[in-house]
């Protein structure tokens, strides 16, 4: 018997934003593979609500700098869970392939005759900006906006005010960005807020500029995980 792989994005980890399809798919399966940022306290979430989940729960949950289960292994757990005929669901933070790892998933599962569903999640990098009163657009403001990843420092972004960028895993790299980001078009007086721990216990706005942002979050000491 062959079972399947469903690779559900559990948003930034509030349930009420976990979708219909993935909840359902969380009900149907026999394994739920989890990562610690958004899938873990969605889980959490909807066992306070009452949402009695009967699958078994392994934690592949990731630190920063400090990885729990190499992606090899949760990619290889994956394929071994289904060939034993397992209905597995891999509850990733965000939408799975928003810097979630996701595509690799798919392919490497694919490759190995696995089935597999892939169901959206809502990103962090929208919908934490949303809650702290943040359009990543806005008429006559911003026309457009880029997502990047900030594990690694950014040597150049094109665009000027009126392009938004949103930086995840950013912290650790923050200064970098922003004497980037303000050599540019943008320049040093261009506004930038950190939202720490989006939908979380911790949730907390700093707001300043390029020129100000890295000693405001030293002073506050801002920490992840958190979207600029």
């Amino acid at each position: 018997m062959s079972g399947r792989v469903a690779l559900v994005g559990a948003g930034p980890g509030d349930p009420g934003l976990l979708t219909i399809r993935g909840l359902r798919a969380l009900e149907a399966a026999d394994v739920i593979v989890a990562d610690r940022l958004g899938a873990r306290s969605v889980l959490d979430g909807l066992a306070a609500d009452g949402v009695e989940l009967s699958a078994e729960v392994v934690d592949v949950g990731k630190l920063p700098g400090h990885h729990a289960v190499p992606q090899d292994a949760i990619n290889e757990l994956l394929v071994t869970l289904a060939r034993d005929g397992r209905r597995v669901v891999r509850l990733k933070g965000g939408d799975p392939y928003i810097f979630g790892r996701g595509g690799e998933e798919l392919a490497y599962c694919r490759d190995r005759g696995v089935d597999v569903e892939v169901v959206p999640g809502i990103t962090s990098a929208v919908s934490v900006p949303a809650i702290a009163g943040i359009p990543l657009t806005h008429r006559g403001l911003a026309t457009t906006f880029t997502v990047v990843t900030g594990h690694d420092q950014i040597r150049s972004l094109s665009g000027g005010p009126d392009h938004t960028v949103v930086l995840l895993m950013g912290v650790g790299t923050l200064a970098n960005s922003a004497t980037t980001l303000a050599r540019g078009e943008r320049g040093g007086e261009c506004p930038v807020a950190i939202v720490e721990d989006g939908y979380g216990p911790r949730q907390r706005v700093t707001i300043g500029t390029l020129d100000t942002i890295a000693h405001q979050a030293a002073v506050r000491g801002v920490r992840s995980p958190a979207v600029v």
